[in-house]
């Protein structure tokens, strides 16, 4: 019984075999067109799954590795650390930024052996999706908020560890901010 499973297992395989080299062969047009098409609708699965900010609500406190907060109302961005637990605010209606123009803020500030990052974002083409920080030490990657709607302007934040030997105040370490769309594309950038 053994003999004739093993048998007609590789005669259908052989079977599949020829059937498999004779589409190769025969269908190497149609074949190098299906996989573009694959492809296509890859990348656009991919662009539909690239994340994007998180929404929140105005007020809600958004809590980061280290216990620093953010929040965003209209008026703007605040944070807070455990080391400052008094509110900061960064405003987006005070006239300091051009919402029409793509930039990026950046405010670094030691929490615990750490760097809290985190910034404003605004005036770019596209769905922000991600945000790096180039460090000395490497890139960093941060998270998005935004306010439901289309407001023009997110928050972005990340931790960063402090170099060694450093006592907090080596802002030089810390290279460019990219926010980046959903398509890849850069959305702002602070050089």
């Amino acid at each position: 019984m053994q003999k004739y499973v093993a048998a007609t297992a590789v005669a259908v395989a052989l079977v599949g075999a020829q059937t498999v080299s004779y589409a190769a062969s025969q269908g190497k047009a149609a074949h190098g067109t299906h996989l573009q098409v694959v492809t296509q609708q890859t990348a656009k699965k991919a662009a539909k799954k690239a994340p994007t900010a998180r929404i929140v609500a105005p007020g809600e406190h958004v809590t980061v590795p280290g216990g620093a907060e953010i929040w965003l109302t209209e008026e703007g961005k605040y944070w807070m650390t455990p080391d400052y637990p008094e509110p900061q605010f960064r405003s987006v209606v005070d006239g300091n930024i051009d919402l029409g123009r793509p930039g990026v803020s950046m405010q670094a500030e030691g929490v615990d052996g750490r760097y809290f990052l985190s910034g404003l974002y605004y005036g770019g083409k596209g769905t922000a999706s991600r945000v790096e920080v180039e460090t000395e030490a490497g890139t960093v990657h941060g998270s998005l908020l935004e306010l439901a709607g289309k407001p023009g302007w997110g928050v972005w934040y990340a931790t960063a560890d402090v170099p060694a030997g450093d006592d907090g105040g080596g802002f030089g370490y810390f290279g460019n901010v990219t926010v980046f769309t959903t398509k890849g594309k850069v959305y702002a950038q602070l050089k």
